[in-house]
């Protein structure tokens, strides 16, 4: 295998631990760093430095934000370039080490094929150290230097940093992190960074930048070739479908599967902009032309057919949680892989990582910083791999269906068995036979609101019209489901987002029955309504926000609940200890202080 011309590193480590400073001596004794930019280092200081005038401040060269020069931390991840002696690039990605950035420092890891581990040995072992070592060990990051810093206040004594070392192996050893080094240095003045120092004569070993030269990527090519397709190329007489290899090599001749669809081909021509080629391999931009002309569109994956992954709708994986509001389970984000995206449901929080100690903890949910181990499932199947065998088709992003925010990083462990042993079965009765049959239009009629606004009162007239028109109809109201079905499910965010789920699912199986299904039911938050939408065709789910001010449904009161929430018996009240997300399209809205008369013949007027 051919050495890559381009070698990734990332920095990580707690806050004050020297990372900017360690790089940016790196930058400048490798002549790296541009003569007028160095100038700036020497007449500009933050705050408070004690770097004297006329000196190099090393950490200004990578931080880039006018808030990290005012505060003196990084915020965002600096990415700065190198050449090594062998004429390869090196990318120095230095990321922050505030626990609150630890989501930019996992976007980081999980490109890099190196990570330095600072250290500071003044302060010892932190927990932000411990939570970057987990990191870069699911990232995958191949090698790890564990640098330890500021060595020149003891004075670059042995006994402390083989205390420290000690220490941190109990870390490694745990994360299973094979090649991992340890280099006394002294970032500020330079001792081991990119020579070693005489003044460290117990220390046998590399310098930082001798260990960075040293690494080679030993891993050899993977039988299982993959390109992610990112552009359709039309042209007059030509289409083919471009993409960057991700894996393995293609071979002009050979039949190739397009994923998640599994249709087959043969790869007729390999074109690049430098010509054609009769074999690409990992890390080549390419054109493929396809015998016959398949279907393929952007997002999709083309595998060789001899190993190809079989799509699946469930995963476990690690995830790394990245957002400030907590993961909620049973609630639909989108799940985005390359250029493809699916909506997907964390179903089963199997465990938290304790990272001081590596130990599992059960948990209900994942807060910021959070790793834990999960299982998600799919609205539709997808061709992920697992992340050991593939980085780029391994990872994915977690992104909230509402506010478009990257909320979770997840790295594939492994395809769970059930999402290939089950199969759908397709009856010949179906739900338009059924619907025929009763000589009506199945559909479902969403009802929300909050406590006391009137949804059960208008279901239960709206039920009894139907009914009396001889349409065969069903109200599922979300106290009787509670007596029931979900009588294990309480009034968290999960727990609401699984109610709305199950009842969803409920109607759905109704629907499919020929029946019109009225639901009645508070389901606050916006996103869990707008899943339980997407699984009925678009003419099938109609959404009615009964429209009840609050303090209306507080004096009618007719459960006791408000009473109970203003003497603190009950936190999780929507509308009082718990938000209401009112809908911002439903197709219908009802005023709950008018007559129930009134409001019913709007939904009549509606339905049918």
């Amino acid at each position: 295998m051919t050495t890559p011309s381009i070698v990734r590193l990332v920095t990580c480590g707690s806050v004050d631990d020297g990372k900017s400073t360690l790089i940016g001596r790196l930058l400048v004794e490798t002549d790296s760093v541009p003569h007028d930019t160095l100038d700036a280092t020497k007449k500009t200081r933050r705050p408070g430095s004690i770097i004297p005038a006329g000196e190099i401040d090393f950490s200004l060269l990578t931080d880039g934000l006018e808030a990290e020069r005012e505060q003196g931390i990084t915020i965002d991840v600096a990415y700065r370039s190198m050449s090594l002696l062998d004429g390869r690039r090196l990318i120095i990605a230095d990321a922050p080490g505030h626990e609150q950035y630890t989501r930019n420092m996992a976007v980081a890891a999980s490109r890099a094929d190196i990570a330095l581990v600072l250290v500071d040995s003044t302060r010892g072992i932190r927990p932000q150290t411990l939570r970057h070592l987990t990191i870069c060990s699911l990232m995958g990051v191949k090698k790890i230097i564990v640098v330890i810093n500021k060595m020149d206040v003891s004075g670059f004594d042995k006994s402390l940093f083989d205390s420290l070392v000690a220490e941190l192996q109990l870390a490694t050893n745990r994360l299973a992190l094979h090649e991992v080094f340890f280099v006394p240095v002294s970032a500020l003045e330079g001792d081991n960074v990119t020579f070693k120092s005489d003044r460290i004569s117990w220390y046998k070993g590399n310098s930082v930048l001798e260990e960075v030269q040293e690494w080679r990527d030993q891993s050899s090519d993977s039988e299982h070739a993959r390109l992610s397709v990112q552009l359709i190329n039309r042209a007059d007489n030509f289409r083919g479908v471009s993409g960057t290899i991700s894996q393995g090599r293609f071979k002009v001749g050979e039949e190739v599967t397009v994923l998640p669809s599994e249709r087959k081909a043969k790869l007729a021509r390999i074109v690049t902009f430098a010509g054609e080629l009769t074999e690409a391999r990992s890390g080549d931009a390419i054109t493929m032309v396809l015998e016959p002309d398949i279907d393929v569109t952007r997002g999709d994956y083309i595998e060789r057919t001899k190993l190809y992954t079989q799509p699946a709708d469930r995963f476990a994986a690690n995830l790394v949680w990245i957002d400030e509001e907590e993961l909620i389970h049973s609630r639909s984000y989108y799940l985005v892989n390359g250029s493809g995206m699916v909506p997907a449901t964390v179903t089963n929080i199997k465990h938290r990582l304790d990272i001081l100690d590596g130990s599992h903890q059960s948990a209900r949910t994942l807060a910021m910083n959070e790793i834990g181990l999960v299982e998600i499932a799919t609205d539709a199947p997808i061709p992920l791999t697992t992340y050991s065998d593939n980085r780029n088709s391994g990872n994915f992003v977690l992104v909230d269906r509402v506010t478009f925010n990257t909320v979770g990083a997840g790295m594939v462990v492994h395809t769970l068995r059930r999402a290939t042993n089950i199969t759908k079965h397709d009856y010949e009765v179906d739900k338009s036979a059924r619907s025929k049959q009763k000589g009506q239009r199945a559909k479902l009629i969403w009802l929300t609101g909050l406590s006391g606004s009137g949804k059960s009162t208008i279901a239960n007239a709206l039920e009894k019209r139907l009914f009396g028109s001889g349409i065969h109809s069903y109200v599922l109201d979300g106290d009787n489901l509670r007596l029931g079905l979900n009588k294990d499910l309480g009034f968290t965010k999960e727990d609401r987002a699984e109610n709305v789920r199950r009842v969803a699912e409920v109607g759905k199986l109704m629907v499919d029955a020929g029946l019109v299904v009225v639901v009645a039911l508070v389901s606050p938050f916006k996103v869990d309504r707008d899943h339980a939408r997407e699984q009925f065709a678009s003419d099938e789910f109609i959404e009615v926000w009964v429209k009840t001010p609050a303090e209306i449904c507080a004096q009618r009161d007719p459960k006791g609940l408000y009473k109970k929430a203003k003497s603190g018996a009950l936190p999780n009240l929507t509308g009082v200890g718990q938000d209401y997300e009112p809908p911002t399209s439903a197709e219908l809205v009802l005023d709950g202080t008018e007559d129930v008369a009134i409001n019913v013949e709007k939904l009549i007027k509606t339905i049918l």
